[in-house]
């Protein structure tokens, strides 16, 4: 196989803002080949964008996922691909992680009000329309509001980890999520890890727990950054995967899909693992 990798990508099933069609389209229109559909805690896009992919003959969609899971003191990303994702065990843990965002959510604008920022709750359910209800999709609410020009600006004070208006949901530790990824013969991929403290240590521990690659190739980091985490993932024997998390939410700077990602050697190396696991289900 030949041509451009992206290996994560968002819609408006969770907090990107465009259709599944319309982002299937526009990853074709890049050139990309090989693309996931890899929207928080929820699957209910892949059907959409694998329907969508069969006009575009050269474009090949996996089924994935990003699950928030918890450490002290901060979350980690966790990707998983060639999902066997209509298990309905698996459905129903995502409905509870859904539930907890939009219960999260509402707490979020709860503490907004209390801080002179108000926003609308039902505009932000407006804008979230049938996706997963996230912190971005309050961000976008702050910036119509005018707090601000752009939504990654909400979360320096106010939305993100240690903002002002943060508010817990359940989550579970990257540990259970890699068994959880698994169940459903997921390859588990480490997200966007460079500000991880203690990388290496994290990264030897997770491997334990059935952790197989890491995002490397990531559109939002230097060459400087790429190399040291390619180095950390060929010491640890983890594919090194990547691509530009895609949301279209119209922040400055914010990479367009196609741009970098990882080899397709990385993709084929997935593909393996899943296949072995679905085989051990």
């Amino acid at each position: 196989m030949d041509g451009l990798v992206d290996l994560h990508l968002h819609t408006l099933a969770s907090d990107g803002r465009l259709t599944p069609t319309q982002l299937v389209d526009l990853i074709a229109s890049k050139g990309v080949t090989v693309a996931a559909i890899s929207d928080h805690d929820t699957t209910d896009g892949i059907a959409e964008a694998v329907r969508a992919a069969s006009v575009h003959p050269n474009l090949e969609i996996i089924p994935a996922i990003e699950l928030s899971t918890d450490i002290p003191g901060d979350e980690i990303h966790m990707l998983g691909y060639f999902l066997q994702y209509e298990d309905e065990e698996f459905q129903a843990i995502l409905r509870r992680f859904r539930e907890g965002r939009l219960e999260r959510g509402k707490a979020m604008v709860e503490k907004l009000a209390s801080l002179g920022k108000p926003v609308d709750w039902e505009r932000v359910q407006e804008i979230a329309g049938d996706g997963s209800v996230g912190r971005p999709h309050i961000a976008l609410a702050m910036v119509e509001a005018g707090y601000f020009k752009e939504p990654k600006e909400a979360f320096y004070e106010y939305l993100g980890r240690n903002g002002l208006a943060y508010a817990e949901r359940e989550k579970m530790t990257p540990e259970e999520g890699v068994e959880m990824l698994a169940k459903v013969g997921g390859s588990a991929v480490l997200a966007h890890p460079a500000n991880l403290e203690d990388l290496d240590t994290k990264v030897a521990h997770l491997k334990e727990a059935g952790l197989v690659g890491m995002e490397v190739h990531y559109a939002m980091y230097s060459e400087e950054t790429i190399q040291r985490l390619l180095e950390v993932a060929n010491r640890h024997g983890l594919i090194p995967c990547g691509g530009s998390d895609y949301h279209g939410l119209g922040n400055t700077g914010e990479q367009e899909p196609g741009l970098l990602g990882p080899p397709m050697d990385s993709v084929e190396r997935l593909a393996g693992i899943s296949r072995d696991l679905a085989k051990n289900r």
